[in-house]
């Protein structure tokens, strides 16, 4: 799964990478711990222009008859995505792709302790995450949703958890936002062996609320 993450590329070069007109309404960068429920950033199509826009990290189908009405979807597993009520129709219509620096996991030691990894691209700037979305709206409250797709663990990665979320190359970015016809199901696969590198981190990191640079770096163990 994902479950936490980071972002620390300023948006004029996240608009420029993605070739996208930004909002003037986006989330603050660098943060270092996005956690579920927080807004994040998303680039989607709409009439022919991929824009750069916030959405709400936690996909809420159009029967939630409330923020918490049902359980928190901050995954979609590729395996399901195109069956599962939740998402079959984003799937089919409005796919995104959600930037990312790095991500974390954990595994736990002989004493049940969390140990925290960040995960990142071996040799490129930024990861683009496969997402789905979804508009929803309540008794006067709305909110653009998000999800993020998940698949099996290659076999590097599998050391540290079982799932990961589909990483998207630049190359790939058109036919999973719907610019370039059919076939984006194709893409729902775990990223090559040589893709991510990974390395423990703080387990401060643990806390939704901590914050900071320090929290990326590297300690040993």
């Amino acid at each position: 799964m994902c479950g936490r993450f980071a972002l620390t590329l300023p948006h004029d070069a996240m608009a420029q990478l993605f070739d996208a007109v930004p909002s003037n309404a986006l989330p603050d960068i660098p943060n270092y711990n996005i956690c579920p429920t927080n807004l994040v950033h998303a680039v989607h199509t709409l009439e022919g222009q991929r824009r750069l826009v916030a959405m709400r990290w936690g996909f809420l189908p159009h029967w939630y008859k409330a923020e918490n009405g049902g359980p928190l979807l901050i995954n979609a597993r590729a395996e399901t995505i195109a069956e599962k009520p939740a998402f079959k129709a984003a799937c089919r219509e409005r796919r995104c792709l959600i930037p990312a620096t790095g991500f974390y996991e954990w595994t736990k030691d002989a004493d049940d302790n969390r140990l925290p990894w960040y995960i990142h691209p071996a040799d490129a700037e930024l990861l683009a995450f496969a997402g789905v979305w979804q508009d929803w709206e309540r008794d006067g409250e709305a909110h653009r949703t998000c999800a993020i797709v998940t698949t099996a663990a290659n076999d590097r990665m599998s050391s540290i958890h079982h799932r990961q979320p589909v990483t998207l190359r630049p190359e790939d970015w058109a036919l999973w936002l719907g610019e370039a016809g059919h076939g984006a199901a194709t893409l729902m696969k775990a990223a090559p062996e040589g893709a991510m590198a990974f390395y423990r981190v703080d387990p401060k990191v643990n806390s939704n609320r901590a914050s900071g640079p320090e929290l990326i770096e590297p300690i040993d163990g």
